[in-house]
């Protein structure tokens, strides 16, 4: 099985970093969910006023950081099981699982199994859209800036040539 060995480097580690920041309490991120940490979703929907207060430590963050890490990268592999990705490859569907979830990064990680790696960077440009919360109702889509620079990094691994080869 391709990438059964595989496991986010370094650098994909430095990246998730980079697109999420450490964030030592509770907070909304850009849809209003409540999360903390490095990008960790909490529960959907706000935070409460406690939550708000509650400081978060390093060890509970880097303790969600890796379990979410690792839990994305079995789902890039369980997923991706013909095609051998490469490093950066690998790193960047790991990154993109952590963001949406096994479930939300399904469809482009199926893509990617036979191949077709054009289509995945086409399909990964088009997760750029966050539904806020507003008066306890989801809104609806708005574009993200961060987000769509965050998908184009992500794509890149995809659209150099060779890859999938």
């Amino acid at each position: 099985m391709a990438n059964e060995n595989m496991r986010m480097s370094a650098a994909g580690i430095a990246a998730l970093h980079q697109y999420e920041h450490v964030v030592l309490h509770y907070y909304p991120d850009q849809a209003g969910n409540c999360t903390y940490g490095i990008g960790t979703l909490a529960h959907l929907g706000p935070c409460t006023p406690e939550e708000l207060q509650r400081p978060v430590t390093l060890a509970q963050v880097d303790a969600a950081l890796a379990t979410r890490v690792a839990d994305a990268e079995n789902t890039v592999r369980r997923n991706v099981r013909n095609q051998q990705l490469t490093q950066a490859q690998f790193d960047a569907l790991v990154s993109f699982t952590y963001n949406l979830g096994g479930r939300g990064a399904t469809p482009v990680l199926q893509t990617a199994d036979p191949g077709q790696m054009g289509q995945v960077a086409q399909e990964m440009g088009q997760y750029v859209y966050v539904h806020p919360f507003r008066n306890g109702r989801r809104q609806p889509a708005v574009r993200s800036q961060g987000l769509a620079s965050r998908r184009r990094n992500e794509a890149a691994p995809f659209q150099q040539p060779g890859a999938g080869r």
